[in-house]
């Protein structure tokens, strides 16, 4: 599943591949926000931790859980 995370007054958003399902992923994203003052932390496919203050989040995009098609459609 494709994560996008919108940070305020950031040009770019961070964007990471999970295999989380969108129900856990979900929950983690709503616990973090209705903490307040906490951090998000989403591991991705390699391994990565991504620790997110919440206060800088702007959006969470929780993409489709199908994976990317490579090469040609004919």
């Amino acid at each position: 599943m494709e994560i996008r995370i919108g940070i305020v007054n950031a040009p770019r958003e961070l964007s990471f591949e999970t295999s989380q399902p969108a129900e856990q992923l979900t929950e983690q994203v709503e616990t973090a926000l209705t903490n307040g003052g906490g951090v998000l932390k989403l591991t991705d496919d390699k391994g990565r931790l991504y620790v997110v203050p919440t206060a800088g989040i702007a959006y969470v995009e929780l993409g489709t859980e199908e994976s990317r098609r490579i090469g040609f459609v004919g």
